[in-house]
């Protein structure tokens, strides 16, 4: 009966090292109320100064996303009271951003659709209100305030919370692509409102939207926009009316619940900010930046599929993340390593430890060139990949390296085929009425039969060979 209309407004804190509009720094997890200054306060007496490097920055994104830059942007006041924003108002840009359309492609279940983008607006961000400090009282940290962002607003083309959560995911890999954001969702550097709303199906007519503010990942965004979708249709359901307000989401009741009525653009009483001039882009900067823009998503995931003849499923993954990306290339480079295998491996071994430990490509403890040395010796057959499996999990825990590994243990795998041949015909000669079995039709005891020799082996026969040998000399 219901469809649902979603858009995202996703604020990227910029990596700047000082703030949009002064030298104050950005560094995160410094003590409260260090890193604001003057001009982030508003004292009487003080101008701001734009950061000319966000403005760059601004315009990477607008140029990957194939929006028009104006070349004459306004910054503007954005007039509310609230008990961190020490201004009394925030510096954003309004009825002239910087990044005016664009589109996002997401894939969902192999089909593609496009999210365009209304804008992307270069703003200040306001500080942050804590209110776990103490009892019945709430404590505020202006470290943030003025740190710059841009709010990047998509037009209301999601359907559903699946959608949304591809969408952010793209603009997140995008903008850490491009170096313009770390992308550190539990730090703040990136989160999202979500606007919801329900309409009946087949109408083009919209319904009243909530917004659910503040949402910093991607699991969140998920549950919250879920939950929204239901308890508007319960509200539409009964015969009532969804009220226009914001909303916040909960995660340890997994709900939203109302913040304030929802205001619109008029009631911010917005208007060109009086200490700012219009920022003029010139077509010569936007060319210069064009042509120092780096490899992004879309053109590496095409050229790692032509390339290394990889699925689009392990392309995805790898291309997800830029690190990750340069991780699996730096253990291919001047080496003859199978590009699937490695692939394969990244996916399977690499993401799963790094997920059970929460590690970061660049925290990894094994290096891609020890990496290269491991999967190298899986390939000339030194070792197999059952000993290559247990020879990386001690290079992660221990940052062990794996040339002392796999020599110190003793792991090298016996491929002589003379030395083997003398295993297999003595573990034959043993066995005979399992031989008599195995010709009689029960295939699966060639699983005894290369247990035995590994046994005998020490775990350090070649199974490839020894398997091709027991299938030869097993034969009736």
């Amino acid at each position: 009966m219901w469809e649902s209309v979603i858009g995202l407004e996703i604020h990227v804190q910029l990596n700047t090292k000082s703030k949009i509009f002064s030298p104050a720094s950005t560094n995160f997890g410094a003590p409260q109320n260090t890193q604001a200054c003057a001009i982030d306060l508003g004292m009487p007496g003080v101008l701001p100064v734009l950061n000319e490097e966000a403005v760059i920055m601004a315009i990477k994104f607008g140029i990957a996303v194939g929006s028009e830059i104006l070349d004459n942007s306004i910054f503007a006041r954005k007039n509310y009271f609230y008990p961190d924003l020490p201004k009394g108002y925030q510096i954003s840009q309004y009825e002239i951003p910087i990044v005016s359309g664009g589109a996002m492609e997401i894939i969902i279940n192999g089909k593609s659709k496009i999210i365009h983008l209304t804008r992307a607006h270069l703003e200040e961000d306001a500080g942050k209100s804590i209110h776990d400090l103490y009892p019945n009282e709430s404590a505020i940290d202006l470290n943030r305030a003025g740190t710059p962002l841009i709010e990047i607003v998509s037009e209301p083309e999601m359907e559903n919370a699946e959608e949304a959560v591809q969408y952010l995911k793209n603009i997140h890999s995008l903008v850490r692509y491009l170096g313009i954001s770390d992308g550190n969702m539990q730090e703040g550097s990136f989160r999202c409102d979500a606007n919801i709303s329900l309409k009946k199906k087949g109408s083009t007519t919209l319904g009243t939207r909530a917004e659910i503010k503040n949402i910093n990942s991607f699991k969140y965004v998920e549950s919250a926009i879920n939950h929204e979708i239901e308890r508007q249709a319960a509200i539409l359901d009964r015969g009532d009316s969804v009220v226009q307000e914001t909303r916040l989401y909960d995660p340890s009741k997994d709900e939203t619940r109302s913040m304030r009525s929802k205001v619109e653009a008029n009631d911010y009483r917005y208007f060109p900010d009086p200490d700012l001039l219009p920022v003029s882009i010139s077509q010569e900067l936007i060319e210069e930046i064009k042509s120092n823009m780096p490899e992004l998503p879309s053109a590496k995931k095409t050229r790692f599929i032509n390339q290394y003849g990889l699925s689009e499923y392990d392309t995805i993954i790898l291309v997800s993340d830029r690190e990750l990306s340069e991780y699996f290339e730096n253990i291919l480079k001047d080496s003859d390593l199978n590009p699937k295998m490695t692939a394969n491996w990244i996916i399977t071994e690499v993401l799963a430890l790094a997920k059970k430990t929460y590690l970061s490509v660049k925290d990894y403890p094994v290096s891609s060139e020890d990496l290269k040395y491991l999967l190298s010796n899986v390939t000339n057959e030194t070792i197999s990949s059952k000993q290559a499996k247990d020879v990386f999990e001690r290079m992660w825990d221990n940052k062990e390296n794996p040339r002392d590994i796999i020599e110190n243990e003793g792991m090298k795998q016996i491929s002589d085929v003379d030395e083997l041949n003398k295993i297999v015909d003595n573990i034959i000669k043993n066995n005979y009425k399992s031989v008599e079995e195995y010709q009689s039709g029960k295939d699966k005891l060639l699983g005894f039969f290369v247990g035995q020799v590994m046994k005998e082996t020490q775990g350090q026969g070649n199974p490839k060979i020894i398997n091709q040998l027991l299938k030869e000399k097993l034969k009736k």
